[in-house]
C-alpha cells in the first residue's frame, strides 16, 4: 500500500509504536494485529468480521492469551494462527524486535545478539530468526522471472579456501556455490546449487529468467550458448583478461551483491553450514529488493509476509 494510511502507520511505526512493541507485549499484539488486520479484524479460520476480543470477567482487560472469539464459527484464535509464530512459546514482543532487526541490518543480525537482547535462550532465538527468514522468502519465485537486462554471476561461500594457482573454478573446494541473477536496479534471485557446470547454470538462469531478458556474464565456459535461448541476446566480459566494463555490459551489480552477502557471513554470522544457506540468501535478497524502502516499511513488508507460512521443527532440506 502506498496511501495516506499506510504512510501514517510506518512513520507511527518508526516513532512511536515499534520502540513499545519491543519491550511491552500487548503493544506487540496490538501492532501485529493492527498490520494484518488494519480495523478490520477478521477470523483467521471462516473469514467472518462478526469477531470480538476475550476479556477477563473480573477485570475487563484482555485476556491472558488475548484470544479473540468468533460469532459464526464459534472459534477461538490469536494473532499468531497462520503466521511462521504459530504455536511458539516465545513472546511477541521478542518477534517485534527480531523482525525490526532483520529488516534494518544491511549485513543481518546474529541469533546470539538477539539472544543478549531479548534474554531468551540460544536455541529459541534461532528458531525465531530461522521463522523470520522463512518469512522473507519468496511466495511464488517461479512464477515472477526477472526482465529487462539480467546480470548472472556465480560465487563460492564458506567452507576453506580454494586451492591456490588452480584454474579450474570449484576444485580442489569445500566451498558452497552460490548463483545470482540481478536486475539493472532492479531484483535479485540466488540459490544454493550443485556444482558450476553448464548444465546447472544454464538450467538456474531458464529457471528465474524470463525468455525476453538480456543476459550478461563474464566469459565463464559454462555460459556459452545460453544466448540463443533468450530474444535479448547474451553479452559477456573478458574477466580473464582483466577486462570487467565494456560500455554497459558487465555484472558490477551481481558481484556487489554478493560483497554484501560475504560481508554478512563473515563479519555476522561467520559461519553458515550449506544445509541452512538458503535461508539466509532469502534474508539477503528480501533486504536488497526492498532497499529503497525506509526501514518502518521493510519492517511492515517483513511481517506481512509472515502470514500463511508455516515452518515446521522438522522441515525438509532445500536446494
Amino acid at each position: 500500500m502506498r496511501n495516506e494510511e499506510q504512510h501514517n502507520l510506518t512513520k507511527s511505526v518508526v516513532v512511536e509504536e515499534m520502540p513499545l512493541a519491543c519491550c511491552d507485549e500487548l503493544a506487540a499484539v496490538e501492532l501485529l494485529e493492527a498490520m494484518r488486520w488494519g480495523k478490520n479484524p477478521t477470523c483467521v479460520h471462516c473469514g467472518s468480521t462478526a469477531v470480538y476480543k476475550m476479556t477477563d470477567g473480573e477485570t475487563g482487560h484482555r485476556n491472558k492469551r488475548y484470544l479473540w472469539r468468533c460469532h459464526d464459527c464459534k472459534k477461538q484464535y490469536t494473532v499468531r494462527i497462520g503466521t511462521v509464530y504459530e504455536e511458539s512459546r516465545i513472546e511477541l514482543r521478542h518477534w517485534c524486535y527480531a523482525f525490526w532487526r532483520a529488516s534494518t541490518s544491511k549485513k543481518g543480525v546474529a541469533a546470539l545478539e538477539i539472544k543478549r537482547h531479548c534474554q531468551i535462550s540460544y536455541k529459541s532465538a534461532l528458531f525465531l530468526m530461522n521463522r523470520i527468514r522463512f518469512a522473507m522468502a519468496p511466495d511464488n519465485p517461479a512464477a515472477d522471472k526477472l526482465t529487462g537486462t539480467v546480470e548472472c554471476d556465480e560465487t563460492y561461500v564458506g567452507g576453506k579456501p580454494r586451492i591456490r594457482g588452480n584454474a579450474r573454478r570449484g576444485r580442489g573446494t569445500k566451498k558452497t556455490p552460490v548463483f545470482a541473477a540481478v536486475e539493472r536496479r532492479g531484483r535479485i534471485r540466488r540459490q544454493v546449487i550443485a556444482d558450476v557446470s553448464g548444465k546447472t547454470l544454464k538450467g538456474a538462469i531458464r529457471e528465474m529468467v524470463d525468455q525476453q531478458a538480456r543476459i550478461m556474464t563474464d566469459d565463464f565456459v559454462s555460459y556459452n550458448g545460453i544466448g540463443n535461448e533468450f530474444s535479448g541476446g547474451h553479452d559477456t566480459v573478458a574477466h580473464s583478461t582483466n577486462e570487467y566494463v565494456r560500455g554497459d555490459i558487465h555484472t558490477n551489480t551481481a558481484e556487489s551483491s554478493f560483497a554484501i552477502l560475504k560481508r554478512g557471513i563473515t563479519g555476522i554470522y561467520h559461519s553458515v553450514s550449506r544445509e541452512y544457506l538458503h535461508r539466509y540468501l532469502w534474508q539477503f535478497d528480501f533486504l536488497w529488493n526492498a532497499r529503497k524502502m525506509n526501514d518502518g516499511e521493510r519492517t511492515i513488508m517483513a511481517i506481512k509476509l509472515a502470514e500463511g507460512k508455516r515452518l515446521m521443527y522438522k522441515e525438509p532440506l532445500a536446494n
